[in-house]
């Protein structure tokens, strides 16, 4: 006989399965009968974080002596979260992922500060704490630009998933980091949609409108949002960590940052999936190791041309 928390579990797994034929069938039917409704529906939903990245937030404390704070972007309150004092010491800033929050990171607070640096993160726009209902890409990569224009340019940052592509698009001469680590980090937008697209069962003559529904709101066109475009240009040290089998952003996007960014070495792991990563003891040693200047992971080597990088 099941146990109570067995049988809740397997209902809730039901019920999500239910739901995501429900969702599948609407939009399969919806392609063909109703496509502008359709279009609109499915852009919302793909820009709109889980509601599990607040309950998650709400679950996690910080500790005594984190500084809790705010600041306004686009009339939005961004929750910012904050060890020792980014204008007296170099500072980490840690760049949570799609639908998740800032204090994801928190099991990399202690080893940071041991070394002797602030800790600096914040939840994205309808993420965690901070307001809002809707967020794009765009609106990461602003988020990062703001937090980065209070706390000036950081020692380091490190940057999850869809936060990996946003803190390396918000380099600028504005604001940087010196050191960059992306943790499974997605690089291609058009795919993420065409992952999306097939995941819901939306029909293939619907892109450009839904790319063009996201282009209207954040004024900014989807090949804009292609990370390796501007991956040559960069010149900090970067350390690129991915899993071979992450199910949601593959392999070969990490590969492809450390193929197109000068210097840039790749630390390839097995088993830890797109989320145990983030905080992986042996993650966390590899990339305090790349920030004291040892050589993690290896450099990846694409083409001659590449070579040459």
């Amino acid at each position: 006989m099941p146990s109570p928390t067995s049988a809740v579990s397997a209902q809730a797994g039901l019920s999500a399965r239910l739901k995501l034929s429900t969702v599948r069938a609407f939009f399969a039917v919806g392609s063909r009968v109703a496509p502008g409704r359709t279009v609109n529906r499915a852009a919302r939903l793909f820009s709109t974080p889980f509601a599990s990245s607040r309950a998650r937030a709400d679950a996690v404390r910080g500790d005594d002596a984190m500084q809790r704070g705010s600041l306004t972007l686009n009339g939005e309150t961004i929750a910012t979260y904050v060890w020792g004092d980014p204008a007296q010491q170099p500072y980490v800033l840690l760049v949570h992922g799609w639908s998740s929050f800032g204090l994801r990171f928190l099991p990399w607070v202690a080893r940071l500060r041991a070394l002797g640096y602030a800790v600096v993160t914040f939840d994205q726009p309808g993420h965690g704490h901070s307001s809002g209902h809707l967020c794009t890409l765009p609106d990461f990569i602003a988020t990062v630009r703001a937090v980065g224009s209070r706390y000036g340019n950081a020692a380091l940052a490190i940057a999850h998933s869809l936060g990996g592509a946003a803190v390396t698009l918000a380099q600028d001469e504005r604001w940087r980091a010196h050191k960059l680590v992306l943790i499974a980090p997605a690089v291609d937008m058009r795919a993420a949609v065409h992952r999306f697209f097939r995941f819901v069962r939306l029909g293939r003559h619907l892109r450009e409108p839904f790319f063009a529904w996201l282009r209207g709101r954040t004024g900014v066109h989807v090949d804009e949002l292609q990370v390796e475009r501007r991956l040559p240009a960069l010149g900090q040290p970067a350390l690129v960590v991915h899993d071979l089998d992450d199910p949601d952003v593959p392999w070969s996007e990490g590969e492809r940052y450390a193929m197109y960014w000068p210097g840039a070495r790749l630390l390839t792991t097995q088993g830890l999936g797109h989320r145990r990563v983030v905080d992986a003891p042996e993650v966390v040693d590899g990339v305090l190791a790349f920030l004291r200047g040892e050589p993690v992971g290896q450099r990846v080597i694409g083409s001659p041309a590449l070579a040459a990088l």
